[in-house]
């Protein structure tokens, strides 16, 4: 009996950080001491290694058996360490030989009779094991295709322990992945099928061209949801480093379709107002899990209802929405999530939400009071309101807008536009740090005038000002000119002061 070592990977977000597992076995009482801030379901392995490696037929050490994790002062969750634990005990058993778990990562939860059951994160492991320069990885075979998206490490697939020790000992073949045939993805819903409302359907472009946040304001039945749900098909495609992004927040959370499959479509998540903090910014017991910030990242983050969401719900937007990211802090530690999204709003004009204002009962201060939940730092941060109005008529309408295909290509040409002349530094004007654009890409003063003019006023707020220059940037790309000129930047205000 003596002392191994193994290696698996431990979830702090969607950050990998390489854990050192080491083994030693003999002097002293029989016992199982496992350290190194186990969590719950990680102390538990001990039950569910021992049983997995009696019943694969291999001996048991009757003696002294202490695991310990490193780094120590790292909080690790979960039941992927199984494998890695179960093998680093065999070898210090002399069952196998150390240098066949050397370079090797090890990830899965282990079943009583030694079956390999996958877990959670296994892309985000599978990419920090690749940084931290290790050779190979054996994962369950149910996660061979998610494995795949990972280059620059050998990876294999094992169905049971017994296939694992095979391999590390006999170096019997295991399964390799293969490649991953992406599922056909269906075509968002057409712009076509809105009637009317020209000026949300012109909010909704300049939205998609420069990565602006959105508020639809209007009765119901008006086209909110219906608008809202054809911002995805008016993006673009997201890249490759952007979906593998995705993919790492959707492996973390379960949500990775089991084909493993890295969609580049940008996601729409539409959460109910009856949301929790954490489902909805991200938390849970232990480590922070992600929520639907998180889950829309690079794409929209759909709020329908939006004053019946609770207060302080809609106020934890605020930062997601200035960084980019969430921060979620816990007793285990830190965990930080990509948070990139566009955020759209709907809300009705007042709590009895007849189809015409004529036919409201809410007195004057019901009104300010419904729309009023959605507080001013909140909707600071919004560049673009619309307010939706009834529709009058639908015979003849249908198939008379643009569709989604026309009104996409003058997205797609905007956006190039500001990818050229950001040069990489940022992907949409949304994302331009106000002092440049007050400095290296001032406008002239006659066309700053108007928000010169708002400021002195008290009517729009440093931040706003900023977010109407983004706004006035987008409308010049749409427009195909170089810079904005005073029309561009009059819309731009115009567009917030609609809608609340």
């Amino acid at each position: 009996m003596g002392l191994a070592r193994a290696w698996s990977v431990a979830l702090v977000g969607v950050e990998g950080r390489l854990v050192e597992i080491e083994a030693d076995v003999g002097g002293g009482l029989p016992g199982f001491h496992l350290v190194g801030l186990p969590d719950a379901a990680l102390n538990e392995s001990r039950d569910r290694v021992r049983a997995a490696i009696v019943n694969s037929e291999r001996d048991w050490p009757n003696e002294r058996i202490v695991l310990a994790l490193s780094p120590a002062d790292l909080r690790k969750a979960g039941s992927g360490f199984d494998v890695a634990l179960a093998c680093c005990l065999l070898a210090a058993g002399g069952t196998v030989e150390q240098n066949a778990l050397d370079g090797t990562v090890l990830l899965g939860e282990l079943a009583l009779d030694g079956r390999l059951r996958p877990v959670r994160g296994v892309l985000p492991s599978l990419l920090a094991a690749r940084r931290a320069g290790m050779r190979r990885a054996v994962v369950p075979e149910a996660a061979l295709d998610e494995a795949s998206l990972v280059s620059g490490i050998e990876v294999f697939g094992a169905g049971a322990l017994d296939d694992v020790l095979a391999f590390l000992c006999e170096g019997r073949a295991l399964a390799r992945p293969g490649p991953v045939a992406a599922p056909p993805e269906p075509d968002p819903p057409d712009l076509a099928d809105v009637v009317g409302q020209d000026d949300a359907r012109h909010a909704l472009e300049v939205a998609a061209a420069g990565g602006h946040h959105l508020l639809l304001v209007g009765p119901p039945g008006t086209g909110k949801t219906m608008l809202a749900q054809r911002l995805v098909g008016l993006l673009p495609r997201l890249d490759a480093a952007e979906a593998l992004a995705l993919a790492a927040v959707r492996s973390v959370a379960g949500r990775l379709p089991p084909s493993g499959a890295v969609s580049t479509l940008p996601p729409m998540i539409a959460p109910h107002h009856s949301s929790s903090m954490a489902a909805l910014i991200g938390g849970g017991s232990g480590t922070a899990k992600p929520g639907a910030v998180s889950l829309a990242h690079r794409g929209v983050l759909f709020m329908d209802e939006a004053p019946e969401f609770g207060p302080k719900l809609l106020d934890a937007l605020r930062t997601p929405l200035e960084d980019g990211q969430v921060r979620l802090a816990r007793a285990d530690g830190t965990a930080c999530y990509p948070a990139r999204f566009q955020l759209v709003l709907a809300a009705n004009p007042c709590p009895c939400a007849p189809a015409h204002d004529r036919d409201c009962v809410c007195p004057s201060l019901a009104r300010r009071r419904y729309l009023g939940r959605l507080s001013g730092p909140l909707l600071d941060r919004v560049d673009l309101r619309a307010r939706m109005v009834p529709v009058t008529g639908l015979s003849g309408a249908v198939g008379e807008a643009e569709a989604t295909a026309v009104v996409r290509a003058r997205v797609l040409a905007a956006r190039a536009a500001a990818a050229r002349r950001w040069a990489g530094r940022w992907r949409t004007n949304a994302e331009v740090p106000g002092p440049v654009l007050r400095t290296a890409f001032a406008l002239p003063r006659a066309v700053v005038r108007p928000i010169d003019a708002g400021l002195a006023a008290g009517d729009l707020t440093a931040r706003g000002a900023d977010r109407a220059l983004r706004v006035a940037w987008t409308l010049s790309d749409l427009a195909g000119r170089d810079r904005p000129d005073r029309e561009h930047v009059e819309t731009a205000l115009f567009f917030r002061d609609r809608g609340a």
